[in-house]
């Protein structure tokens, strides 16, 4: 009963304002007793286990309740008529066979017209093991033996087919290699795990190459970059992978950290950043509040000389020892965005979507935040008092009605609507409904009102991040499957082949016939950075700005 009180059915003000404290302070006990349950019980359960016992079970849920589904698809999504269509049209016909009625089984009378297909999908899976006899030659002149060689694609004891079979299976299709190897003995192929590690994470230095023509493709395809990161694990160390992309391609990037500066070296496709002082440095530092002190040091340091790592901590370490370890981390990111923005070598990222995490701010000249992001944390609310629910329920509701709103300004902009969904927005973000958690967000929403609505400068953008998230996703699945890789070279292979598969399949290329037609060494297929330059509005200004 207590739970369904309303303010509004009070007359006193006076009354009512205190009804409206009660009711958040009843909030704030509530979320407060509940974090110090879980306290007590984490800590019964770490005192049973040091006396040698167990604690309490995490028995999962039959079913997520709404208060733990935090996902924002189903307001963001509106439903779509979804029609069945014809795949007999898009499937590749491998031969063709006429099937004839036996004509004693027809009456007198009947009389022929002509024939109806059916198109049936199958496949035949065969090995095709090659002896090879190789001629060999002596030469008594020079004392050497000469043997023909293997043709092209055929490299030690396993052919082109195998090892793109091997590739697809592992990096496309999620199996785990002892697997990959099961599957293969049931047509006879003898290999070992050994030989299977070895073939998939061995030998990738053209397919290193091929990731970073993509990459630097990518980024020069949309004047726009998705981006996120996931914990990853590299022989049992804690690592970050980070992604990035757009709608024609995604690379993944396995790195020890996830601050700024990797970040930086992210965007340089560097795998140790390079820096330098000039006219751009004193903004950085400003915008990252370095001292007043610090800066003047540092403008006496070297200018317009590329620095390394091991020099420009030798200077920090010299004369700026005063400060603390995240001020001096500001000067390192400092003078590596300078060296960014100043080199040629690889595009420059004009602007970021990304969610509102810190390490994503101040690296490109432009910010959008995710709009889906942003309505996670509402879900997150988990009100006690039913009158909070319902401002909370009503309030979500307007929150998704001015993102729909904005994805129609999105198909057709204007100067005079991008004013008008600006002061919508400053009206709806200065919302007070009396639930003091709910309006703690709502402030927290207008605080970011440049970034949420970068959309209306730049209206090619999307409004969520969710490409980015899907594409980490990959990795957290591929990472539950096979855990992660042992050795540098194995996290170098998850990242070359997860860019090659994500980027394949969004330009509808089939994985499977793009690495066959590489390792087989016919390379008739172009490169996927070709086809992103021929797809990018970028390139071809005569295309339609790229969406997602």
């Amino acid at each position: 009963m207590f739970t369904s009180v309303d303010p509004n059915d009070i007359q006193d003000e006076t009354a009512r304002q205190v009804i409206i404290w009660l009711l958040n302070l009843v909030e704030e006990l509530k979320q407060e007793n509940g974090v110090l349950r879980e306290e007590v019980q984490e800590l019964r359960d770490e005192n049973n286990r040091l006396k040698g016992e167990q604690g309490q079970p995490d028995v999962k849920p039959n079913k997520k309740t709404e208060k733990q589904e935090h996902s924002s698809e189903t307001e963001r999504r509106r439903p779509k008529q979804r029609r069945k269509s014809s795949k007999v049209d898009k499937i590749e016909i491998d031969r063709e066979e006429t099937l004839v009625i036996d004509k004693q089984e027809l009456p007198a009378d009947a009389q022929f017209k002509g024939h109806e297909p059916v198109v049936v999908q199958d496949i035949a899976i065969k090995t095709d093991n090659v002896r090879f006899w190789k001629e060999k030659y002596y030469a008594p002149s020079t004392g050497k033996s000469y043997l023909a060689p293997l043709p092209a694609g055929y490299e030690g004891e396993f052919g082109p087919g195998l090892r793109a079979l091997l590739i697809t299976l592992y990096h496309a299709s999620g199996m785990t290699e002892p697997k990959i190897i099961e599957f293969l003995s049931y047509f006879n192929i003898s290999i070992s795990a050994g030989q299977v590690s070895n073939l998939l994470i061995k030998k990738n230095e053209t397919w290193q190459t091929e990731k970073d023509e993509i990459y630097k493709a990518g980024l020069a395809s949309s004047s726009w970059q998705h981006i996120d990161d996931t914990s990853t694990r590299v022989d049992g160390q804690n690592h970050h992978c980070h992604v990035i992309g757009n709608p024609l391609y995604t690379a993944y990037f396995t790195r020890p950290r996830k601050d700024r500066l990797t970040l930086i070296e992210i965007l340089q496709n560097v795998s140790e950043a390079q820096f330098l002082l000039n006219e751009q440095t004193p903004g950085w530092l400003e915008t990252f509040a370095v001292p007043q002190w610090a800066q003047r040091t540092i403008a006496q340091w070297p200018q317009h000389l590329l620095l390394s790592y091991d020099q420009i901590k030798k200077l920090v370490n010299t004369d700026l020892e005063r400060l603390n370890e995240q001020q001096q981390a500001r000067v390192f990111e400092a003078a590596a965005l300078s060296a960014y923005h100043t080199q040629t070598i690889i595009p420059i990222v004009p602007l970021l979507l990304s969610d509102d995490a810190p390490q994503f701010k101040s690296i490109t000249d432009e910010q959008a935040l995710c709009w889906v992001h942003e309505g996670r944390h509402y879900k997150k609310l988990t009100p006690f008092i039913d009158y909070h629910r319902q401002l909370l329920d009503q309030f979500q509701t307007k929150f998704w009605e001015f993102y729909h709103t904005l994805q129609r300004y999105r198909a057709g902009p204007s100067p005079i609507q991008a004013t008008l969904l600006a002061q919508a927005f400053d009206t709806l973000f200065s919302t007070v409904t009396g639930y003091e958690a709910l309006d703690q967000r709502i402030a927290k929403t207008k605080a970011k009102k440049d970034a949420l609505l970068r959309v209306l400068l730049h209206p090619e953008i999307p409004l969520h991040n969710n490409p980015a998230e899907l594409g980490a996703r990959q990795r957290v699945r591929k990472r539950d499957i096979s855990f992660g890789p042992r050795t540098s070279d194995g996290a170098a292979a998850w990242d070359i082949f997860m860019t090659l598969v994500a980027t394949a399949k969004k330009l509808n290329v089939s994985f499977f016939a793009y690495i066959h037609d590489r390792v087989s060494g016919v390379n008739a297929l172009p490169n996927l950075a070709e086809i992103i330059m021929q797809r990018s509005p970028a390139f071809h200004p005569a295309i339609s700005e790229i969406s997602p």
